[in-house]
C-alpha cells in the first residue's frame, strides 16, 4: 500500500504565513489577481482532482491497515488482523475501552488509540490515599 502512495503538496491557505489569524487549513483562492489561482511558477499548489490517491490506498492508515471505528467488543468479531486496525470511538467509556483493548490483544488486532487515558478505578485511588497523612495541625 505504501508503494502506491505518492507525495502530495501540503495544501495550505495562500497567506497563512503572513498573519496568525489566517489559519493554515486550505481555503480555495478566489482573488482576481491571485498568483496561486493562476498557477504561477513558485507559488503554492492548489487542490485539484489530479492529486487524488489511487483507489486501493484511499482511506488507508499510514501503517497500511484499513481503519475501523469500534464502539463495543463485539465489533471486533468480523475483523481481519492482517487488514484492519481499530480506532476506539471517542464516546466509549474507560471500562469498555479496556475490554476492547484486551480483546484486540487476544485477536492480535492493532489499536491505533490504545494510549488514550485509562480509568482510575476507585480501589486504586483509595490505595494511593492510604499512605498519605491527611491530618492537619
Amino acid at each position: 500500500a505504501r508503494l502506491m502512495r505518492r507525495r502530495q503538496p501540503a495544501f495550505r491557505h495562500e497567506q497563512a504565513h503572513r498573519w496568525v489569524r489566517v489559519k493554515e487549513s486550505w481555503r480555495k483562492v478566489r482573488g482576481i489577481d491571485s498568483a496561486t489561482r493562476e498557477k504561477r511558477k513558485g507559488r503554492p499548489a492548489m487542490v485539484e482532482a489530479g492529486y487524488r490517491k489511487p483507489r486501493l490506498v484511499r482511506g488507508v492508515h499510514p501503517s497500511g491497515y484499513t481503519e475501523v471505528l469500534v464502539y463495543r467488543p463485539s465489533d471486533l468479531d468480523n475483523l481481519n488482523p492482517d487488514l484492519h486496525a481499530v480506532r476506539i470511538g471517542a464516546t466509549v467509556g474507560a471500562r469498555k475501552r479496556q475490554e476492547i483493548i484486551k480483546k484486540a490483544e487476544i485477536m492480535m488486532i492493532r489499536v491505533l488509540n490504545a494510549g488514550a487515558p485509562e480509568a482510575v478505578m476507585e480501589e486504586d485511588l483509595f490505595t494511593e490515599l492510604e499512605g498519605i497523612d491527611m491530618e492537619v495541625g
